[in-house]
This record gives structure tokens, C-alpha cells and sequence, in this order.
């Protein structure tokens, strides 16, 4: 699992993160954005009735930063628009190999 340290708190607006995670379990990608990483991982991991609690194996695979929450949000629309799973993979392992 990836682990993200936040900074102290400083006067200015805090970083939104895009993020993929992936379940080995159900084979699938989850694509999402926001302000903890590891927070809204452990919501994810929680029981509940959304698409990922269907499975409680998520792991992060690719985490991005950006400086507000409207950059966030329109790459997080992007990346799901692309509906493609193979291109998904080769953006995952370009920024992590």
C-alpha cells in the first residue's frame, strides 16, 4: 500500500489527490479523488454498500497531486471517461515503473 505523509498545516489551500485503486478480488479499478489518501482508503476498506465495498482487497496504484479541488475533480473525469482498462494500466505502470 502506498503511503502519503501530509505536511504541516500551512496558510494556504491543502492538496486534492486523484487516485486509482485496484481489487485483485473482483479484478477491477476504482478511480476517485480527495483531500486523504489513506482516510478515504480505510472509508473504501469499510463496510458499506458502494461499488467498493464489494471488496475489502483495494490497493493504491497510482496517486496524483493537484494544487485544487476543481483540477482534482476534472482529472478524476478524465481518466474515468476513458473507460478503458488497458489504458488505465499502461498510465499505472509508466508513473510506477
Amino acid at each position: 500500500m502506498v503511503q502519503f505523509q501530509q505536511g504541516p498545516l500551512l496558510s494556504f489551500a491543502m492538496p486534492f489527490f486523484v487516485y486509482i485503486l485496484y481489487s485483485k478480488e473482483i479484478d477491477k479499478y476504482y478511480i476517485g479523488f480527495t483531500e486523504n489518501v489513506n482516510e478515504r482508503l480505510k472509508k473504501h476498506l469499510a463496510n458499506h454498500r458502494g461499488f467498493t465495498g464489494k471488496a475489502k482487497d483495494w490497493e493504491i496504484k497510482l496517486i496524483e497531486e493537484f494544487p485544487t479541488k476543481v483540477e482534482a475533480m476534472a482529472r478524476e473525469s478524465q481518466l474515468k471517461r476513458w473507460k478503458n482498462r488497458a489504458r488505465l494500466e499502461v498510465l499505472i505502470n509508466k508513473t510506477v515503473g
